[in-house]
């Protein structure tokens, strides 16, 4: 199950309490005030880490609690500090404050970490209020509560390419010739229901991602089909791979297709059909394939990589062009 989005409240720990105390030994008639301070409260701490996909445990568990520190003790003893609270989420996720709209967090790299809530600071026991007017306060101050927070987090898939086409294209089929990805294929219409990422290792031991988007149609930014609602999973891409389905399976045009694929993406957000991109023309087994192919090429200046996914067709020739575009591009995401 793939979860992208979710809500969560974060509680961290409160401050232990200062204690007031006093020395009591045989032969010390005025041992004066051994209070010690409360322990820091431990905070609820967002890390980024590989072996998450998705926002599944964020979804099934939606209150995350630090440990609260401990009470200060006599003999000058520090209360110990709460325990942090490590939440695990994929690389990628973005994590906002509910109330103030604030961005607290955009994870993008492996073992980043924020606070999200801290915890709070512990009191002060009475031997902190000695003065020379005072050599016997009874004064202890209490712990401060620790932070509470509701979240939003979203997760935004962190790719080198994202694969972007209409259902039935051929994306999931793609992925799965080229990389180490296995969504759901058929010999019928349907369209992947979320994004799937799959690495392709390359002969010199190098590799580069590749994000399988849910099928977007003419009309998504009106919430026609899955609407717009997986297109921020492309956003982080570095490069577009435009699938068409040249064998007009659908009884579409390959060329209008890949025209309203722009328009969404534009809609979306403004400059992201103008990122560098290729475009794979899949299903070239078909028959009305070669037209298509002939006009599409007369009509684009991008690079076209004819293939059939299906049957493996060119796949080094595939891999070698994303290779190829991703080359000249920096590394940051």
């Amino acid at each position: 199950m793939f979860v992208d989005r979710a809500k969560v409240i974060v509680c961290a720990g409160d401050g232990g309490d200062g204690c007031a105390s006093f020395r009591r030994e045989k032969f010390v008639p005025f041992g004066g005030p051994n209070g010690g301070d409360g322990g820091l409260g431990g905070s609820v701490i967002f890390r980024a880490v590989t072996g998450e996909q998705s926002l599944l445990n964020l979804k099934y568990r939606q209150h995350w609690q630090a440990e609260r520190g401990e009470h200060g003790r006599g003999k000058d003893c520090l209360g110990h500090r709460g325990a942090d609270c490590i939440v695990p989420v994929p690389i990628g996720t973005l994590v906002r404050d509910v109330d103030s709209g604030e961005l607290l967090a955009d994870l993008t790299a492996e073992n980043q970490e924020c606070v999200v809530a801290r915890g709070g600071v512990g009191g002060k026991g009475n031997s902190r209020f000695v003065t020379p007017t005072n050599r016997a306060p009874r004064t202890a101050t209490p712990g401060e509560p620790g932070e509470r927070r509701t979240l939003q987090v979203d997760l935004k898939v962190v790719a080198d390419v994202g694969l972007v086409g209409y259902p039935n294209a051929g994306k999931s089929t793609l992925i799965s010739a080229i990389s180490d990805a296995h969504p759901k294929t058929a010999p019928y219409p349907f369209t992947t229901l979320h994004p799937n990422v799959g690495v392709v290792h390359l002969d010199d031991l190098r590799r580069f991602t590749v994000a399988d988007i849910p099928g977007l149609i003419d009309g998504a930014h009106l919430d026609v089909g899955l609407g717009h609602d997986f297109l921020r999973h492309i956003e982080r891409c570095r490069a577009l791979c435009y699938v068409l389905d040249l064998g007009g399976v659908d009884g579409r045009d390959p060329l209008d297709d890949l025209a309203a694929l722009r328009r969404e993406l534009e809609f979306h957000l403004e400059g992201l059909s103008r990122r560098p991109a290729i475009i794979v023309a899949n299903k070239m087994d078909l028959e009305p394939a070669a037209d298509n192919l002939r006009r599409l090429r007369e009509q684009e200046s991008l690079r076209i990589v004819p293939t059939c996914a299906e049957l493996m067709e060119n796949q080094p020739e595939v891999i070698q062009a994303l290779r190829e575009l991703l080359a000249g591009l920096p590394d940051a995401h």
